[in-house]
């Protein structure tokens, strides 16, 4: 059963040398990897707004400087990770760069907060669009953490069944939310200049001063809007995945959609502050910009499902980023290597799934709330721009390609600006962000234990030249048989155990509730096998693994005085169908999960294959 929903939900396997054709285009790439930055100016604004209408209506007119300085960031940034894609064109991206310019500490930062970011990509995307949804369907509201969650699910199941099958997907949101916003902005413009819709920003004339503004409200809407720029890095992490030539098609890429979403974000603000638009509870800014522009007809529904789907198939950016990165660091020894492994459909299938594992605990623990999700963010995008571009500094430096002192001078504002707001996050938004400095020390100290393991496993398994002729040779074996009742299973595994054993034993675990049956299972074991002898360990409280394993223990060490092996054979029959498992206990599992824990035993299971 399982099979048969594997292969309808994830598709049929596909073979290895099959994976060149899972390399994408530059149309299906700008689908699949821009989708969670394009959609950002679905909250960018609002979430600029909200911090400055908390002075004052009037306080919004300084949302086109914020936005012109996040423009400028943007610039800085578009330029820095084209470098990084032609520097640096296995993928990575920021943990590459700060890895190899500033050393394995500041990379396993950069990574370890990309790795968190991407979890947050996934849960503001969806949770963005199910407020998008809710707006436009206000009896849903009720259950957005459910909505959320299906999202989420439905994007891993999508994205398990290959790069390729899920760009293809991608391109009808992408492309139909450009295509709307598109239509907006134009229709907005041309509304504007006939007149048809009139000024309605705050009284005060723009570049007047705001009584009450200060620097540190503005820093703060930045920081806030600033969270449109996550996602322009995805790219540079995902060069592998594109068609030859890889460099110039990833970096094409990177540049038409920076192109698309400054324009996006310009003209989406500037319709906000022209419009006097001020941020709702019960509806998005970007909505009531489409019900300003387009009514409440047929255009808005549309609008409003575009936004909706982008926003909730932005998470795929985290998709495709998080498992390549994953695969990164578990190459370097500091994830686990089950991240290494390709799924049938040739993904890292497991980074997928963590990811969604991820990015579902963070829904339900910030009950589905956008705003609470996305300084975090910020915070974990920004301190691997502050690293990569810093790092690029470094690289131009070192290499001195080109025209270097130009190109490190981009990275050098792009990375005063990142860490400029960094600063501004840890200072202003310290409440929202708190769970960052105790986040990274934690994946920190986790990597460097997963690093630790690696090596130490490597160590111990190696065999040197010299260590060769030591190699411990044994006089004999000794083979403890566990046995239950007297069945073909235990007749088996005692013939295979007389085969391999030098000295064999037979232990059976009894216990008070039916004496009678213990001393006849030990008479008929005794006539089958005369030869072999019969232990038999009392339980007094129905236990089996305990009494097992002090007797094992006991024979382990005379065996070890005698210069014998000890092999404990574990019984089972396996039944025709792996439904059938959940209607027998799992005795054999849990002896041999008991049994591994010591060293000086061998473990071995003897399986007795039914045909019924």
């Amino acid at each position: 059963m399982w099979h048969y929903l594997k292969r309808v939900l994830i598709g049929k396997p596909l073979k290895t040398m099959d994976e060149g054709g899972q390399a994408i285009t530059k149309f299906k790439a700008l689908a699949l990897l821009s989708s969670d930055a394009l959609s950002s100016v679905a909250y960018g604004t609002e979430q600029i707004t909200t911090v400055l209408i908390t002075l004052s209506a009037a306080a919004l007119m300084y949302q086109l400087w914020v936005a012109a300085l996040v423009l400028v960031l943007l610039f800085a940034i578009t330029l820095s990770y084209q470098q990084i894609i032609h520097a640096y064109p296995s993928g990575g991206g920021a943990y590459v760069v700060a890895s190899t310019n500033w050393g394995q500490s500041a990379g396993l930062v950069a990574g370890g907060s990309l790795l968190v970011d991407y979890m947050l990509t996934v849960a503001v995307s969806t949770t963005s669009g199910t407020e998008a949804i809710t707006s436009a369907i206000p009896a849903l509201y009720p259950y957005s953490v459910l909505v959320s969650v299906l999202i989420v699910i439905g994007i891993m199941l999508l994205n398990l069944r290959g790069m390729r099958e899920s760009a293809s997907f991608l391109t009808v949101p992408v492309y139909l939310f450009i295509g709307m916003i598109i239509v907006m902005i134009g229709v907005g413009l041309y509304n504007i200049m006939s007149g048809q819709i009139t000024y309605h920003a705050a009284a005060t004339p723009l570049g007047d001063p705001v009584k009450g503004m200060t620097l540190l409200l503005f820093l703060r809407a930045f920081s806030s809007g600033s969270s449109s720029l996550t996602g322009v890095e995805a790219i540079s992490n995902a060069v592998p995945n594109f068609k030859e030539p890889k460099r110039h098609n990833a970096a094409a890429t990177l540049a038409i959609m920076a192109g698309i979403l400054a324009v996006f974000f310009a003209g989406i603000t500037f319709l906000s502050y022209y419009m006097g638009i001020r941020p709702q509870s019960s509806q998005t800014v970007l909505s009531q910009i489409g019900t300003a522009v387009f009514g409440h007809g047929v255009l808005y529904y549309i609008f409003q499902l575009s936004t909706a789907m982008i926003l909730a198939v932005a998470a795929n950016t985290g998709f495709s980023a998080f498992p390549i990165l994953a695969y990164n660091l578990a190459k370097d020894k500091f994830l686990p290597h089950a991240y290494l492994d390709r799924g049938d459909r040739l993904g890292y299938s497991n980074g997928i799934i963590s990811l969604a594992v991820g990015a579902i605990v963070l829904i339900i623990i910030f009950h589905g709330q956008t705003t609470l999700l996305i300084p975090l963010y910020a915070i974990g995008v920004f301190v691997p721009f502050v690293l990569s571009q810093s790092g690029m500094i470094i690289h131009w430096f070192r290499t001195r390609e080109g025209w270097w002192v130009g190109k490190s001078l981009i990275n050098l504002l792009g990375a005063l600006i990142s860490l400029g707001l960094v600063t501004v996050l840890l200072l202003l938004r310290f409440g929202n962000v708190w769970p960052y400095l105790i986040i990274m020390p934690l994946i920190l100290l986790l990597f460097y234990r997963i690093n630790g393991h690696y090596h130490n496993v490597a160590k111990q398994l190696r065999v040197a030249e010299k260590e060769r002729a030591d190699i411990h040779e044994y006089d004999g074996a000794t083979v403890i048989v566990l046995v239950s009742n007297i069945t073909r299973v235990t007749s088996g595994a005692i013939n295979y155990a007389r085969s391999i054993g030098d000295y064999v034993i037979a232990m059976h675990v009894s216990f008070d509730e039916n004496p009678e049956k213990e001393h006849k299972t030990a008479q008929e074991f005794k006539e089958e096998f005369p030869d072999i002898r019969f232990v038999d360990i009392h339980s007094s409280y129905r236990s089996i693994a305990t009494p097992t394993l002090r007797f094992c223990d006991v024979i382990a060490k005379r065996a070890a005085e005698r210069n014998f092996t000890t092999t404990v054979l574990v019984p089972q029959f396996v039944p025709r169908h792996p439904w059938q498992n959940v209607l027998h206990n799992q005795t054999a599992l849990r002896l041999r999960a008991i049994l591994n824990s010591r060293e000086n035993i061998i473990v071995s299971t003897y399986n007795y294959h039914l045909k019924e």
